[in-house]
């Protein structure tokens, strides 16, 4: 029986990658901190955010995700068997396709700004259409540049270099935080108008785009040896990587597809709207890229070169699946309780300063609690889907994800618009019946990938009881946090977030230790190893 190779361990991968999107996410949060300071839920703050829309779309079609699936599963396996000149081949060409195929579609963009907008945001007034289409003809020429990241990106983790590619966005998000602290002073004493302001910060993302591409590359040039540019589609490995590419990119277009019509219908409610659901988009992304993408994306890499008998191969990915979604659980649980019942403590401590209000934060609040709902099945989709693509299936992901867009579409338009109406509702209960219908999507998504999962590979040990237990202590530690933040005589939203959410986070490690939780019982193990040190 042939030997199973593979590599022992993916943690180190997955703190590599936890620790550079941590950093990166960091620097999102100030940002949008500093975003919402200077415009708040305005008008110019909705089209900017909806002038993002587009170019991410691209981005996504064509960079991180796709490529992580159809891309690193063929490279690393060229790498894994030592033939190192044709996965040299391999990312040249790969490159080289992408530049002409995103050069083509940034040029069609910028030129198509006002068609493109009118899809994106149909509800905006005339005034705020004209401002968003003028953000929309900035912003692109840098999604392609982000792409050409997400290139860098395959190479470095292929070669198990995770750290630099995930920590190099905060390049991204500082050359747009100096913008607004430098111009956004402007506004304040009156001389520069919102509008202006958001064009500057336009442009600055072009340039943190820039900054971000010019620090990958250099290393993942290193790692080639070189690059020849070929656009020659017999190099090995290429007809793989397309035959994956396809289904892969129409699978990210359905689900970029799911966040436009949420945009499209948001639109609808109004600007402060659109703008209410980017803030509360970010905070849920960041368990998201933290404990979901970054357990699947050190995971593929180890996934996709493991060779053996089928039993072999299955009895790793069994045990790889198993021990993520565990960790996956322990963080994830949490943070979803923590955003339904302490969600306006987040958002307060984040968020309020400014032109940014408490009624600004309750909005949020109630909108980050729709997404909180299908936070768990978000990350554990991620983590089956990268399964199913190291086994070559990329086609079973795509079909789930048309059927939780469709779903999610239909349900969101019921509640955001008709039920809305008819119920006299506010736009806000509008925005949140968007998010919930997205996260009531998700799990039906979940639980069908789980499914394939499982008939390929077998059944994954029992991760229902650990879940349990991590609920159990979120809950326990919601309710005492819940009753400091009501008996706390602290009105200071930054202070009083770091008391109430340091209490929740010390009550939820106490309890899932209590209730035998493994994860807990290791962190605990690693602080008080951490302190003993310093002592």
């Amino acid at each position: 029986m042939a030997a199973l190779k593979g590599p022992r361990s993916s943690g180190a991968g997955a703190l590599a990658v936890a620790a550079g999107i941590l950093l990166s996410r960091l620097a999102g949060l100030v940002r949008e901190r500093v975003f919402a300071h200077f415009l708040g839920n305005s008008d110019a703050a909705g089209a900017f955010k909806a002038a993002l829309r587009i170019p991410n779309l691209l981005q996504n079609l064509f960079g991180e995700g796709v490529l992580s699936a159809s891309f690193i599963p063929v490279y690393a396996r060229l790498l894994a068997s030592g033939e190192l000149e044709q996965a040299r081949r391999l990312a040249g060409v790969i490159v080289s396709l992408l530049t002409l195929a995103v050069g083509l579609l940034v040029a069609l963009g910028t030129l198509a700004a006002p068609l493109l907008t009118d899809l994106i945001a149909p509800g905006f007034s005339a005034e705020v259409r004209r401002l968003t289409i003028s953000l929309v003809q900035v912003v692109f020429p840098g999604v392609g540049l982000l792409v050409l990241s997400a290139w860098c990106l395959g190479v470095l983790n292929s070669h198990r270099r995770f750290f630099l590619s995930y920590v190099a966005p905060v390049l991204w998000n500082i050359v747009q935080i100096a913008a607004l602290v430098v111009c956004g002073a402007l506004v304040g004493g009156g001389k520069l108008a919102e509008g202006h302001l958001v064009r500057l910060l336009a442009w600055a993302t072009v340039l943190g785009s820039a900054c971000q591409l010019a620090l990958q590359l250099p290393a993942t040039l290193r790692l080639l040896g070189g690059l020849t540019p070929s656009v020659s589609l017999r190099a090995p490995g290429v007809q793989r990587v397309l035959a994956s590419f396809a289904p892969v990119l129409v699978g990210r277009g359905v689900v970029q597809l799911s966040a436009y019509l949420d945009q499209v219908l948001a639109s609808y409610l109004g600007p402060g709207m659109v703008a209410a659901m980017a803030y509360a988009q970010q905070l849920y992304l960041l368990p998201v890229a933290l404990f979901g993408m970054a357990i699947s994306a050190a995971e593929l890499p180890a996934m996709s070169v493991a060779v053996g008998s089928d039993e072999q191969v299955h009895a790793l990915l069994r045990a790889r699946a198993e021990g993520a979604l565990a960790r996956m659980a322990f963080f994830v649980v949490p943070s979803a309780a923590a955003f339904v019942v302490l969600g306006d403590v987040v958002v307060a401590a984040l968020y309020q300063t400014g032109r940014f209000g408490a009624r600004d934060t309750v909005v949020v609040w109630i909108v980050l609690a729709g997404y909180a709902i299908g936070l768990l099945a978000t990350t554990r989709g991620r983590l089956y889907a990268s399964a199913l693509y190291a086994l070559h299936d990329p086609r079973t992901p795509l079909r789930y994800a048309l059927l939780r867009v469709a779903l999610a579409a239909l349900g969101g338009w019921v509640l955001a618009l008709p039920v809305r109406r008819a119920l006299g509702w506010p736009p806000e209960l509008g925005a949140a019946g968007l998010t919930l219908s997205a996260g009531l999507a998700a799990w039906l998504e979940y639980l069908l990938l789980a499914a394939a999962v499982q008939r390929r590979i077998g059944r994954l040990g029992p991760a229902a009881t650990a879940t349990g237990r991590a609920w159990a202590a979120a809950l326990v530690a919601c309710g005492a946090a819940f009753l400091l933040h009501r008996l706390l005589p602290i009105h200071q939203p930054v202070v009083a977030g770091l008391i109430v959410l340091g209490a929740y986070g010390a009550v939820y490690l106490g309890a899932a230790r209590a209730l035998g939780l493994d994860e807990a019982r290791g962190l605990i193990d690693r602080l008080r190893a951490l302190l003993h040190r310093r002592s």
